[in-house]
Parts: C-alpha cells; structure tokens; sequence
C-alpha cells in the first residue's frame, strides 16, 4: 500500500539498516502489548463476530415459518437469505482497506453497530420487502467483522501464544454456523422467527459496549492522512461489489432457475466475469488498491487462501446436507437434524484449545494434513450411508469431521501469516474471510445441483428395471398389490397404488444415493488439502512458532 500514510509507527518498508535507524514496524510489533489482557480482548472481540456467523444459518430453518407469517412465498423469502450475503461478501474483501481509512477499532465499531441496529429492524419488519432491505444492512454490518476480529487476534497475542488465539477465533466461526440450525430451530418452534433477530440486540449492544472500551489500534496500524482519504479507489470499489454481488446472486439462486437455462442468470455470469476481469486488472495497477490482490504473490498466503476455499466448501457444504438428508429421507424433524449436526462444534471447541497449544511445538503443516485425512475420512464414512443408518452413527461420523476441522483451521491461520507483513494483515484476513464465504457458497450451490442431477441419474438406472420382466419387480408388484387390495375390492385401482409405492421408493432410493455420491466426491476433493501443504513453506526456525516474518 504505497500510498497509505501511517500514524503512530514506522512504516514495516522502513526496516533499519544500522543500530542507529530507526526501529521498524516489526520492532514495533514485537514489543507492542495490548493495554489489556489478550484473552478479555479475545471475547469481546469475538463476541459480535459469534453472532454475525451464526446469522449465516440460523435464519434458513425459519425461512417457512418467516413466509409464511409475511405472506410470501417459500421461494421468494429465500431473498432473506440471499440479499444478507451479497452484501457480506462484498463489504469483505474491503475491510483491511475500510480499516486504513477510519482505523480498525472506529470500523470495527461500526460494523457492531449497523450490524445490531439491523438485527433490531429485521425483527420489526412489517412485510418481506422491509425485511430484504434490512438484511442487506445487516450483511453490510457483519461483513466487517471476521476480518476484523482475526486481524485484532493476530496483533493481540505474542507469538508464542498466537495459537490459542486463533483457537478462540477458530471456535467462533467454525462452530457458530454448526450450532446455528439447531438454534433456529429451537427458536422458531419456542418463541417466534422474530426472535432469531431479536437476540442479536443484547448481544451486540453488550459487545459495543465491551469493544468501545477495551479494544485499541496498536501503533504500527497503517492510517491513511487526511490528503490520502480522498484517494479513493472508486473504480475497484465499483468493480469488485458488482463482481462478488452477481457471483454470489448465481451461486444463490442458481439451481432455482436451472442455471444456463436461464438468461438471467446467464446475463449475471457475464456481468460477474467481466467484473471480475476489470477489476484483477485495474487493481493490479493500481498504486493503492482498495484490495491488494499483490498479497497473493506469497506462496504461503496464496496456498492458504485456496486451502481456507476449499474448507469452506467443506464445512458449510456438509453442514447443509446432513440435515437435508436426515429431513428429507429418514423423516427426522427439524430440530432433531440441527442435533445431527450439533456436537460436531462441541467437539471443534473442546478440540481448539487443544490445538491452539499444539501448534506452537509441532509442525503446522503436518497437523493441517492429518485433519485433511481425518476430515475425507469422515466423508467417506457418510459416503456408506444408507436408510438403515441410525442416530449414533451419524453423530459419530460428523463429530469425526469436527475432529479434522479443528487440526485445520488453527495451523492454517498459523502459515498464511507466517510471511504477511504486519501492516498487510487486514487486508490479508479481508482475503481469506472473503475465501472462506465463496467457498461456502459454491459449496452449498454445486452440493444442492449435485444432488439434483445424481438423482435423476439413479432414478433412471433404476426404473430402468422396473418391468414385468425383472423377477424383482413383480415380486414386489404382487405383494404391494394384495396389501393394497386388502383394503379396497377395486384390483385396477389396488394395482396403481402398489406402482405408486414402488415409484415413491425409486424416487428416495436414488436419492440416498445421490447424497452417496456427493458424500464421496466431497470426501476426495478435501484431499487436494494434503499436496497443497507439501508447496507451503515452514515459517523461519529462528522466529517462534506463529510468529510471522514482519519484514
């Protein structure tokens, strides 16, 4: 950032080139201690950010009951979920470049602010338009806040300890959209869908509270002066909300008007390459990006950005399917689903902690390869699904995954810093938040297409043999006939019933073995983790584990 001006430290170019120079941002960094306790900085700054990440699921299980009061559609209220996270997506990748230009901790504020405020007016809204319009405000709010909160764990605590802090912000994000339908779900059938709004409000006034007092810019944060606010980057501003905006309306709204099929969604995917083309372009060139795209030219940083993609895509993905698996075909109610996939987070939280000390003594790589093992072996394990399956065995296989998560998430955040300059680190966590949210997206859209086209496949594979000449077929044709015939003296009609049953177990047969298939492609793609993490190098001996290479 060239033409960031900093205030209260040295710039981390400046480096000292004699014992008379002056001390670089790095020296800054190194003997800077926040003016509190790391782990009461630690709570409230995740506190708001709990909550922004569990607004990501917490709302889908309340979509019927939400149209259904505001008298809309099933399909039409799916705009709720939509509009928040287009303008999450969008405010992310510029949070690092939003905190140079009013300061983290004002920003941070901010976005606490907008963020409650919204939840308070998505609760009162009167008809589904209003409450569109106030979730978009709502995601502009929280978009600001992942980046945010990893940036201020990664300055606050020494390098020696900078694991457990990220343990703490790895429990917020991972385990709050776990615990999120199962929330929802209690909540709507307890109280009212306004409620899933309405507990922000406490939460987020308590966290403004909190964070107005004891969260601070350190000294070597990069502040632009007044004569650099007026630089704005106004063209890669533009560019970048109407690339991310129509990427996330396709993967959003994609499977619903059956994809290329659609000249909707057709004129999105050309509005959002040449977005995207436009804006890689003229940010490349540009002498103070509003996101430097520069960053990705470090191996390390580049390699975990597509790792924490494809962890998203993962977790959020896997997260979506097990209760639509358990809902959909072994007649689980909503809120024994959300219990499905609920200890998975007791699990990553009891485990984090746990990490979060280990990564300071062992080798983050090699941890982050075992949790990739861990993690394709779970999925392999829900790819032998079947209708036979009980409760404990999924709960086992997803508490497995949650194991693997938890070996990933903090040494991951370990090595993608480990050659980040210190006065890059919001902009780098903007990078990686952003990572994370596109990968649970295209994770969510191609699972759901996914499911629809394998079960299309299979349930052609087997109607192919439903015929009077498989042995088979009329076997069951005979038995559901005299069952069906028991009850009616009608034979024609008895024999249209037993079809129908049989079509009815095609239809979920193939089906179950779609979310086979799918469990299975999930489980080898994660291993793509393991090659990646062969290419990341090992951060210097000389600096303690964590620690990152400040100049």
């Amino acid at each position: 950032m060239s033409a960031v001006s900093i205030t209260d430290g040295a710039d981390s170019r400046g480096a000292a080139t004699n014992g008379n120079a002056a001390p670089s941002a790095a020296d800054h960094h190194e003997h800077y201690h926040a003016p509190f306790s790391p782990w009461l900085i630690a709570v409230v700054a995740t506190l708001a950010t709990f909550m922004e990440v569990l607004d990501t699921s917490i709302a889908n299980v309340a979509l019927p009951h939400i149209a259904g009061n505001l008298g809309a559609g099933v399909e039409d209220s799916t705009w709720i979920l939509t509009s928040y996270l287009v303008s999450n997506a969008i405010v992310l990748p510029i949070s690092g470049w939003m905190s140079t230009l009013f300061g983290r901790r004002n920003f941070y504020l901010a976005c606490v602010a907008l963020f409650t405020l919204s939840s308070l007016l998505c609760g009162l809204a009167p008809n589904l338009s209003v409450l569109v319009l106030c979730r978009l405000l709502q995601g502009l709010g929280g978009g600001g806040l992942q980046p945010c909160t990893q940036a201020i764990m990664v300055d606050t605590f020494p390098a020696a300890k900078r694991g457990m802090g990220m343990a703490v912000y790895g429990m917020t994000v991972v385990a709050a959209p776990v615990i999120g339908p199962t929330l929802g779900g209690w909540i709507t059938d307890n109280a009212s869908w306004r409620w899933v709004f309405f507990i922000n409000v406490p939460i987020g006034v308590l966290s403004l509270i909190l964070s107005s007092k004891f969260i601070t810019d350190p000294p070597f944060l990069p502040r632009r002066r007044g004569a650099d606010r007026g630089s704005i980057d106004w063209m890669g501003l533009g560019g970048l909300a109407l690339a991310i905006g129509a990427l996330q309306m396709i993967l959003d709204l994609g499977e619903r008007y059956d994809w290329t099929s659609s000249r909707f969604i057709c004129t999105l995917a050309v509005l959002s390459v040449t977005a995207f083309v436009f804006t890689i372009w003229w940010e490349l060139r540009h002498k103070d990006p509003v996101v430097d795209l520069r960053l990705l030219r470090e191996r390390n940083f580049a390699l975990s950005v597509a790792a924490t993609l494809l962890f998203g895509f993962v977790l959020y993905g896997s997260t979506v399917l097990l209760p639509l698996f358990t809902q959909t075909l072994m007649g689980y109610t909503a809120m024994l689903s959300g219990m499905v996939v609920s200890p998975s987070g007791i699990v990553i939280m009891f485990f984090m902690p746990i990490v979060g000390m280990l990564v300071a003594r062992l080798d983050a790589r090699k941890m982050i390869i075992f949790g990739a093992a861990v993690v394709s072996l779970s999925l392999f394990r829900m790819g032998r699904f079947s209708l036979d399956i009980s409760f404990g065995d999924i709960v086992t296989a997803r508490m497995l995954q949650g194991l693997g998560m938890a070996f990933i998430f903090v040494p991951l955040s370990t090595v993608s810093y480990a050659f980040t300059r210190t006065v890059d680190r919001g902009a780098a966590s903007s990078l990686i938040s952003l990572a994370r949210n596109i990968g649970a997206s295209i994770g969510i859209a191609s699972m759901a297409t996914m499911i629809a086209r394998q079960a299309q496949i299979h349930q052609g594979a087997l109607v192919a043999h439903a015929t009077p000449l498989d042995p088979a077929y009329g076997a069951w044709m005979t038995q559901l006939t005299a069952a069906f015939a028991a009850h009616t003296s009608d034979a024609a009609l008895a024999a249209s019933q037993a079809q129908a049953a049989i079509y009815h177990m095609v239809g979920v047969q193939a089906r179950t073995l779609a979310f086979v298939d799918v469990f299975r492609v999930m489980s080898i793609a994660f291993l793509v983790v393991i090659p990646m993490m062969l290419l990341i190098r090992k951060p210097p001996s000389t600096l303690p584990a964590g620690e990152a290479l400040l100049e």
